[in-house]
């Protein structure tokens, strides 16, 4: 078999065992080159690592591997387990160290072995170590918020499943499918538990489970290359029907002293690079390969470059109890070499982002809010304490990221974007994924086209919100603002305004300078489209200048419902009366898989773009908002904005895009567990810059949300890709309802000095884009700020 036909070829499937085989002398340069290609198309830039504190649980273990240490008999004087106390003590300094993994390794099922450990375990109240185990791990995530990984050994599938409520991933490592290491004389002679059809049970057992499960190789024990590549091909086997192996790690032996390999050589560093590298042709592209960091510590560059993308956890805190001789890294150090093989370093957490993107599926309900809690949308741990809508500071590193030279397909893609050209779906995913390096990037190419479509303009607009209602009689588990009967809602009480109340807010915002009322409402049961037509019409009798700037899609698809009428009708006496522009709420995610966990009874994707593909042509022009971070993935980010994108190539009826970020404290979603808590302040800054890449050059305009962005939040969106700082809104309500802190009114005065401090240059402008007369602009700066009797609001 032709070696270079194999490695030239685009691999975009997996290596047969005969290809493989033909590789076992091949050319290591050109086996590395085929490895990190087929790595890079599935990982980009990252390599990850787990922050992880080790919980060594026991170190009595029933087997005798010829080459372990951690693995002792009963010691006089010394108890068999660590207390309870001992373990929290450890996860409690693993948790001050940032960690967010507490691995626990043990022996394996030491109390059929030894008396003792069976005696310890029933003063501990337990009659197998894994029972144990399971309580130690449950108190550790209750105490400390770790999330436990598990190497317990040997598992059947009832022990499978009773771990899978504490942790949220398991491993055991396969080492080696040979039987031939298991006769006399072989390394593991005498222990049952390495016998592989054991173990290759245990992996079975954890697929039938859907437990996220590690696995892997020990190289250089005394097995052949051929042995390698069919213990790689036993874990595929397994993975290729149950779909639950999330990582495979290549490890490579070194000998210890006192123990009968003290003498037996450990294998080359090529060697190593050349089973990591057959193992990244063997799996699919999107497996996770992994290489401890500590056991090569000289060559971590090249381990790279064989084409890991993972060096597994790393603690800042505890030693490597298996390997003792070889401490960790230092993660600065770690990073450094990640970098200079051209990478970036990210966190993970013990379930890696595929496995905990799908949480449904592969979390066991015991941890599946905790998990939600501490992911981005792409699965990701949370690494600061941001939140859309709070008063904590933005990550320093994020907001204030240096542009450096950046490789891969991110190039190409940005140019596509400054072409006009329409991305891809693909396209936009990979930008929402960019980190470091790649995010500065993507945040400049959005600010070099906001200054060439804008230039150093940024607009804002005097308008009060106006909520007429608050009840409601959908079930949107994202608001907190909507009100049912007060028996079954502990969050406020519900109103309904009057229209001559409607009419002295009106009245109140034309005398403080305003240009627009954006009035938006619960679904009131009573109400029809009769009732908004009314609400125009008060609109204009109080100050028949201000621009009507209301009504979702969700309330006139309702009102023409109502009505009986066609929603182009009902839009046309919306315009009779006085209608001017649509706001775009109602859209939280445009895809429908969303929709149907978010606000499950509200208007469908195909009705919101349908009720603005009519208002467009009846000559109402609307915003497009996208609200995001709760339940969503990035792929569902990419169909809104290319969504928006298909109808404004359509009508060009949309004004600006606006991002909404979730604001998720008081969130009946997020207090049911079912949420993330809104997108990270990263995702937050690239939606704007995404948007404005995505979406040029038909629309012009992004808008970015003091109230959910915050000061220093919106200056960082301005810096990438934003040009417009929304309304004044001078009463705030919807976001407040939702746990939002950041004030219900900001100042025209404060809107120019956020500006001003940018070297921007400010104006006000109308609905539509447009310049204010002085006369409005002068009102708008001596009016009081405040003067509202009841502040209820809306973003829009």
């Amino acid at each position: 078999m032709n070696r270079s036909a194999i490695l030239s070829d685009d691999l975009d499937r997996n290596l047969t065992r005969e290809e493989a085989l033909a590789l076992v002398g091949c050319d290591l340069t050109s086996l590395l080159c085929a490895a990190t290609r087929r790595r890079d198309a599935a990982h980009g830039s990252i390599v990850s690592y787990s922050r992880k504190v080790f919980i060594p649980l026991t170190k009595l273990c029933r087997d005798v591997c010829h080459y372990c240490t951690f693995a002792q008999a009963p010691r006089k004087g010394e108890r068999a387990y660590l207390s309870l106390d001992e373990v929290l003590a450890i996860a409690q300094a693993g948790h001050a160290a940032r960690c967010k993994e507490a691995l626990f390794t043990l022996g394996d099922q030491p109390e059929l072995r030894y008396r003792t450990a069976a005696d310890e375990l029933a003063r501990l109240g337990h009659r197998t170590t894994l029972s144990y185990l399971a309580e130690a791990a449950r108190a550790v995530h209750e105490q400390t918020g770790l999330f436990a990984h598990l190497n317990p050994g040997h598992l059947t599938p009832s022990d499978v499943a009773a771990l899978r409520v504490v942790s949220l991933s398991q491993g055991l490592m396969l080492e080696s499918a040979s039987e031939r290491l298991c006769e006399r004389g072989g390394p593991h002679h005498g222990s049952p538990d390495k016998h592989p059809q054991a173990r290759l049970a245990s992996i079975r057992a954890a697929g039938e489970q859907r437990v996220p499960f590690t696995s892997g190789i020990l190289i250089g024990i005394g097995e052949t290359r051929e042995e390698r590549i069919d213990s790689l091909l036993a874990l595929r086997a397994l993975n290729d029907a149950y779909g639950h192996i999330q990582e495979i790690i290549i490890q490579n032996f070194r000998p210890k002293a006192a123990t009968r390999m003290a003498h037996w050589p450990a294998p080359s560093l090529e060697d190593h690079l050349w089973t990591i590298a057959i193992a990244r042709l063997l799996f699919a592209p999107s497996m996770n390969i992994q290489a401890p960091p500590n056991l090569n510590p000289d060559a971590l560059p090249r381990l790279i470059d064989a084409g890991i993308n993972d060096w597994g956890g790393v603690s800042p805190v505890t030693p490597d109890h298996v390997n003792p001789e070889a401490p960790w890294p230092h993660l600065p150090a770690l990073e450094r070499a990640t970098n200079a093989a051209g990478k970036q370093l990210v966190e993970r957490l013990a379930i890696y982002p595929a496995f905990a993107r799908r949480a449904d599926t592969w979390v066991d309900p015991a941890l599946r809010t905790s998990l939600l809690r501490r992911i981005d949308a792409d699965g990701w741990p949370r690494t600061d304490e941001w939140s859309p809508g709070t008063r904590a500071s933005p990550p320093a590193r994020a907001a204030r990221s240096a542009r450096a030279a950046i490789a891969g397909e991110v190039p190409a893609i940005l140019a596509r974007a400054r072409g006009g050209n329409t991305l891809e779906e693909a396209d936009i995913v990979r930008l929402f994924r960019c980190r470091g390096g790649e995010f500065a990037a993507v945040c400049a190419a959005a600010d070099e086209l906001r200054q060439a479509t804008n230039g150093d303009v940024v607009s804002y607009v005097v308008t009060r919100n106006i909520n007429y209602t608050n009840i409601c009689y959908f079930k949107c588990g994202f608001c907190a603002f909507s009100k049912g009967k007060v028996s079954e809602t502990l969050r406020g009480r519900p109103y309904d305004f009057s229209l001559g109340e409607i009419e002295r807010r009106v009245r109140e915002a034309w005398a403080r300078g305003a240009t627009e009322v954006c009035m938006q409402g619960g679904i009131h049961p009573s109400y029809t489209g009769a009732k908004y037509l009314d609400i125009c019409r008060a609109v204009k009798s109080a100050a028949p200048a201000i621009h009507i700037h209301a009504f979702s899609p969700l309330e006139v698809h309702q009102g023409a419902a109502t009505l009986g009428v066609p929603v182009e009708d009902f839009l046309r006496s919306l315009q009779a009366t006085g209608l001017g522009t649509l706001p775009g709420t109602a859209a939280e995610i445009l895809d429908d898989e969303v929709r149907a966990v978010l606000c499950p009874d509200k208007i469908r994707t195909s009705q919101w773009l349908e009720v603005m593909r009519q208002a467009h042509r009846s000559g109402l022009r609307s915003t497009a908002t996208i609200m995001f971070g709760h339940v969503d993935r990035y792929e569902h980010w990419a169909r809104h904005l290319l969504r928006i994108r298909q109808l404004q190539e359509e009508t060009g009826g949309f004004t600006e895009f606006v991002p909404l970020p979730f604001v998720h404290m008081e969130a009946p979603i997020y207090l049911k567990g079912r949420s993330r808590r809104g997108p990270t302040f990263r995702e937050a800054v690239l939606m704007h810059a995404i948007a404005r890449l995505a979406l040029h050059p038909l629309i012009t305009n992004v808008q970015t949300s003091w109230v959910k962005m915050g000061r220093e939040g919106v200056q960082t969106c301005l810096r990438s890709g934003a040009n417009d700082l929304g309304g004044t809104l001078m009463d705030e309500t919807i976001t407040r309802s939702a746990g939002a802190s950041h004030g219900q009114e900001m100042t025209p005065v404060e809107m120019e000095r956020i500006i001003r401090s940018l070297g921007r240059v400010p104006r006000q402008r109308d609905t539509l884009y447009r310049a204010v007369p002085q006369e409005r602009y002068r009102a708008s700066f001596g009016a009081v700020p405040g003067s509202g009797r009841l502040a209820v609001a809306a973003d829009y």
